[in-house]
């Protein structure tokens, strides 16, 4: 693939802190998507997951069983979901936009333009109980394929949006660091967004106010999901890499060298797996990983009465995961 020109941005990230898991990832079964990179898993309102996968198919899937049915076809290449009740889910969808999907599998798009720009790279999607919908795009500058661009430039082009029950379309704010997973607290008070690029997860108050719940990840965050334990879990795509780090202060054209060097030898992802779960605090709870090579490059977890599955937007399955038990004491 020929390299893009870039145009970097300067960011000092937090210095790393090293932190050990508090247990091993443990796979306890793969079960088969009939496709490929069900980059988001959630639980619908019956206990059964839902994912996207690279076709543009929607499927869900029992996680005792494995038994699988194909919901809809998006016609384009769904990311982040958000269960509706009565069967239906609304589907960011990185061709399409904002997407509604009844039980019957009709396709209606919500948002396709914002602010008369075609709506590119929509994320993931909550819903709040008057139908107030919110949604995050990662990028206005790269695509899906390419997104390793936007974490070499750190375009910081993502943005966080709001349609109304009317329809109208809001930018809460945008300059995000590849804004990604989403979520409401427990209390509906708050969204809380992953900026992917940014190794951290953000409050943003739904009366405007801003904070960090959690910073200076020693990983990339990517979708969330608020379980029914009250823990937030969050995929975590891969490592920090040192290389990207010392880079992303200094000169732009350093960055511009390395991106366009052969893909060989450019920083990737280091394979392993990798989940977390914070408390409200933003404190970590657990922190599981595996580098065995039974899955890789989570993008998505997901818990429901004690089942924890996670997704990946490379590989062909869902992945069911031993729980890691009763909640350890929170990590500072």
């Amino acid at each position: 693939m020929a390299r893009r020109w870039i145009r970097p941005r300067r960011w000092s990230p937090p210095a790393p802190v090293a932190a050990a898991a508090t247990g091993p990832l443990r796979v306890r079964r793969l079960i088969p998507t009939g496709g490929t990179g069900p980059e988001d898993v959630v639980f619908d309102e019956n206990g059964r997951v839902l994912t996207g996968l690279a076709d543009g198919r929607i499927v869900r899937i029992d996680p005792d069983s494995g038994e699988r049915t194909v919901l809809a076809d998006t016609g384009g290449r769904p990311l982040g979901l958000h269960p509706r009740a009565g069967g239906g889910v609304l589907v960011c969808d990185h061709d399409r936009g904002l997407l509604a999907v009844a039980s019957d599998g009709t396709v209606d798009v919500l948002v396709d333009t914002v602010d008369g720009a075609p709506l590119t790279f929509a994320s993931n999607v909550v819903e709040g109980p008057d139908g107030t919908i919110w949604f995050t795009t990662s990028s206005t500058a790269w695509n899906l394929d390419d997104h390793l661009g936007d974490v070499f430039e750190h375009s910081c082009t993502g943005r966080l949006l709001r349609r109304d029950p009317d329809g109208t379309v809001t930018v809460l704010r945008d300059g995000l660091k590849f804004a990604n997973g989403l979520t409401l607290t427990t209390d509906g008070s708050a969204l809380l967004v992953a900026e992917t690029a940014g190794y951290r997860i953000r409050r943003y108050g739904l009366d405007g106010t801003e904070s960090m719940l959690v910073e200076n990840l020693p990983g990339f965050p990517d979708n969330l999901w608020l379980g029914s334990d009250g823990l937030l879990w969050a995929g975590i795509a891969a490592p920090r890499d040192a290389l990207l780090d010392r880079m992303l202060p200094l000169p732009g054209f350093l960055r511009l060298l390395v991106w366009n060097l052969p893909a060989a030898v450019r920083p990737k992802a280091v394979p392993i797996a990798w989940v977390m779960a914070f408390d409200s605090d933003g404190r970590i709870v657990h922190d599981l990983r595996s580098a065995d090579g039974g899955y890789g490059f989570v993008t998505s977890a997901a818990e429901h009465d004690g089942t924890v599955v996670a997704g990946s937007l490379t590989r062909p399955e869902i992945a069911v995961l031993d729980h890691p038990g009763p909640a350890a004491a929170p990590r500072p």
